[in-house]
């Protein structure tokens, strides 16, 4: 990626160094869209990220206690609220007792450590930048904070039905689209056009966070102590939501994996109107959204296949040979071409299909 000097955002360069090389250790997928970006989208998009995972790190911790991580989820709104006279060094404050000992925290913990640089680099960005990121990210975080509310009393969340998955599902994905698109749209924009983008922002969002919770059922049970699979969908089945990983219930449990990933799927039309819509400036790309959005129809496509694999810890994902795939078609791909090869992914992996053609 070439990144021009004089693109790059108003802050440190140390500060924002930090930043892309944090968004590298805590999401695969996100860090090939910064990667892809240019200056200086590729610098708002990488900080508003990070601001986002410094609460869904909380959200997901399971060593933290429901009250508290309401407490430290709406604390850190606060901090982000600029009506409000809450500090980021008070919420680094109170979160301090609840990181992982030095040399032991994960790469999220280390972004939620340094909370104050994360806030601070995001200080120095453009008033309009901040103007735009700031209100989907706070909708976020207090929405984490309600359903750690609402689940408290479960010690993790538990979804109980359809409306209140893919209400989560906003709070956690469809306000990243919301954001992504109010950065976009800061300039003249047709009005059609921005209407179509926020028509179908939240759907994108809602595709990307509906194919996480469906591979990923074996590890937020395990390691976080949350059920996102609806409770209603699992008893039409015969089972409950403790019994998720349960052996015997493997098949069961793999048939909602099934029917959720099939959920999924229905939001893959909008979610391609929003990319064939999405204006390219401000140094954005097709490719940075183009990747996640082809590499989720690619999951969906193995989950389709083999549902039990996200309940055994076994894991669904893509190859790696795919994803490089993915990436480097991109690279010369224009939003015409984007239906062919989501048709291509959908049937078998990328990579097969090049050989193939070659």
């Amino acid at each position: 990626m070439s990144r021009h000097a004089d693109a790059r955002p108003p802050a440190t360069d140390d500060d924002l160094d930090w930043c892309h090389d944090a968004v590298q250790g805590v999401s695969r997928t996100f860090a090939l869209t910064v990667d892809v970006l240019e200056e200086p989208m590729s610098s708002y998009i990488c900080i508003g990220y990070l601001l986002c995972r410094v609460a869904d790190t909380i959200e997901d911790s399971s060593s933290i206690s429901p009250d508290e991580q309401a407490h430290l989820l709406r604390l850190y709104d606060g901090a982000l609220d600029p009506e409000d006279d809450t500090d980021i060094d008070e919420f680094v404050t109170a979160v301090e007792p609840h990181l992982p000992p030095e040399g032991e925290r994960s790469d999220d913990w280390m972004v939620v450590a340094n909370a104050e640089r994360v806030v601070r680099t995001f200080d120095a960005l453009p008033d309009d930048v901040r103007e735009a990121v700031t209100p989907p990210v706070r909708e976020l975080v207090s929405g984490m904070a309600m359903f750690v509310e609402r689940h408290s009393d479960t010690g993790g969340l538990r979804i109980q039905s359809r409306e209140e998955l893919e209400e989560y599902c906003y709070y956690a994905a469809g306000t990243v689209g919301n954001l992504i698109t109010n950065l976009v749209t800061r300039e003249n924009i047709d009005r059609e056009r921005k209407s179509r983008l926020y028509d179908t922002a939240e759907e994108f969002g809602l595709l990307l966070q509906l194919v996480n919770i469906a591979k990923d059922v074996h590890d937020d049970y395990t390691a976080e102590n949350n059920v996102y699979l609806p409770a209603e969908w699992l008893e039409e089945e015969g089972i409950s939501q403790e019994e998720v990983v349960v052996p015997e219930h493997r098949s069961k449990t793999a048939s909602v994996v099934y029917r959720t990933a099939t959920h999924a799927k229905s939001f893959v039309d909008d979610a391609q109107t929003y990319l064939e819509t999405v204006p390219l400036r401000d140094g954005n790309t097709l490719a940075a959204w183009a990747i996640p959005f082809l590499l989720a129809v690619g999951t969906l496509r193995e989950l389709l296949a083999n549902p039990e694999h996200a309940v055994t810890g076994e894991g669904v994902k893509i190859s790696r040979k795919e994803v490089f795939a993915v990436v480097a078609a991109m690279n010369d791909t224009s939003a015409d071409s984007l239906a062919d090869m989501r048709q291509v992914i959908s049937r078998q992996p990328f990579h097969l299909q090049t050989t193939n053609a070659d």
